[in-house]
């Protein structure tokens, strides 16, 4: 049996655990901490990071090419376009969505969410203007026709229903601005359709339990 490891917390964990439920994939849940020194965690993901599986082939880490090799395993339904230069721009705009926004909005993640002291005054800006910059970057590659990457729901959506909200989120609590609703996309529109899918409310409703709980 494949095992998802992780939390339903981390966004990462719930961009693969969306693409496991869109394709009906048996799995099992495991609940781990992220930066784990437990040498069972290190031999699946070396920098004690989550999501991590384990396969019967052995662990796997790092959301991308795990949804790879689910996409290879498990080809229907497609979460990738058949055609090669389709499915390398859905790769094109998941990477624009994990690396340069989630990952520069991550920078936002202590003081918004996690009581962290406020970003001095030259990081805020500096982190402010590189957001700006890679939000107009992503505009340039999203469709939003209605899903981020066109008329099919691909892997791009796994990332992009998990991650929009928090960057607009962060901005809003440090900036006191949607610094994605700023820039012209709406994002809240594009969450509310992927809502929609069994899929994506089952990984809202976990997400929802597991915050309770805290």
């Amino acid at each position: 049996m494949l095992t998802l490891h992780g939390s339903s917390h981390s966004n990462y964990y719930n961009k693969v655990k969306l693409a496991l439920l869109e394709k009906g994939v048996p799995f099992e849940e495991v609940h781990a901490a992220t930066h784990s020194s437990d040498e069972a965690i290190l031999s699946a993901s070396p920098l004690g990071k989550i999501p991590f599986i384990k396969t019967p082939r052995g662990g796997l880490c790092e959301s991308q090419p795990i949804l790879e090799w689910i996409e290879a395993t498990w080809p229907e339904p497609a979460l990738l376009p058949a055609e090669p230069f389709a499915a390398a721009k859905v790769r094109e705009l998941t990477t624009f969505l994990d690396w340069h926004l989630e990952m520069t909005a991550r920078q936002l993640y202590g003081p918004a969410f996690f009581g962290a002291a406020p970003l001095s005054e030259g990081d805020a800006a500096r982190i402010r203007a590189q957001l700006v910059d890679n939000i107009a970057a992503f505009k340039r590659l999203a469709r939003f026709s209605p899903y981020v990457a066109g008329d099919s729901f691909s892997q791009a959506d796994c990332a992009a229903f998990n991650h929009l909200p928090l960057v607009a989120m962060a901005s809003k609590a440090v900036y006191g601005e949607d610094l994605l609703q700023a820039a012209g996309i709406d994002h809240r529109s594009y969450v509310r359709y992927v809502a929609q899918r069994p899929a994506a409310q089952k990984v809202v409703a976990d997400r929802k339990a597991a915050q309770a709980k805290l």
